[in-house]
């Protein structure tokens, strides 16, 4: 009967360190999300970075749309005008 009791309570240990190993990780991402997002809200770090992130994300979205936003404005040729 001793031994059961005896693997009962390891295995207790055993989950209760499995749940605190969890709620540590848990609370160490939350504290690094925290920490990237004030660093952003800041103006600190490099915001050209996310700059670039944006700009892949757009062209993504809508491709050859920045390049005729980018492009400068054509001027009408005297050919046009007559």
């Amino acid at each position: 009967m001793a031994h059961k009791h005896r693997q009962q309570t390891i295995a207790k240990r055993n989950r209760e360190r499995a749940v605190e190993e969890k709620r540590t990780l848990k609370r160490e991402k939350k504290q690094a999300e925290r920490a990237a997002a004030r660093e952003g809200a800041d103006g600190g770090g490099d915001s050209g970075e996310f700059g670039q992130d944006a700009q892949a994300q757009l062209e993504q979205d809508a491709p050859g749309e920045l390049e005729q936003q980018d492009a400068p404005a054509e001027e009408p040729t005297e050919a046009a005008e007559s």
